[in-house]
């Protein structure tokens, strides 16, 4: 098996609950390592080009606004197949469709506001760990 990273974000609804060790404590019981993390306060240029890819749906606009709406905790995981493990983890996008026990089924409110972000391919990972993390 491949140890691979994997970028996570807990999102301003997860910091605002005050979630974070809960979930970071899933990542490790599953293996995961964190290996990098921050809290930080995304402005609206860094959360735009983050999302940069989403720029034409129409979601965008509103993505972005939720993600400066409050401080975000950025972090590195790895282990054993990181990004699917993590996504496993995650669950499906809309907490309505999350399976039971899955960070987004017991965390988020709703589609826009569910809680993590991860990343969705190792390619991608490479690329948004870079974004954040340019020393690593």
């Amino acid at each position: 098996m491949a140890i691979e990273r994997t970028l996570s974000i807990i999102k301003p609804d997860g910091v605002a609950k005050n979630v974070i060790g809960k979930i970071l404590t899933r990542f490790e019981d599953a293996g995961l390592k964190i290996v990098a993390g921050r809290m930080m306060k995304l402005d609206e240029s860094l959360a735009g080009s983050f999302y940069e890819v989403h720029k034409e749906r129409p979601f965008y606009k509103d993505l972005v606004a939720y993600m400066v709406s409050g401080p975000v905790f950025v972090s590195v995981l790895e282990g054993e197949n990181a990004v699917l493990k993590n996504r496993e983890l995650m669950g499906a996008t809309d907490p309505k469709e999350a399976a039971p026990g899955t960070i987004r089924a017991d965390f988020a409110d709703s589609i826009d506001a569910n809680t993590v972000h991860g990343s969705d391919s190792l390619e991608n990972a490479k690329k948004e760990i870079t974004f954040f993390f340019s020393d690593l």
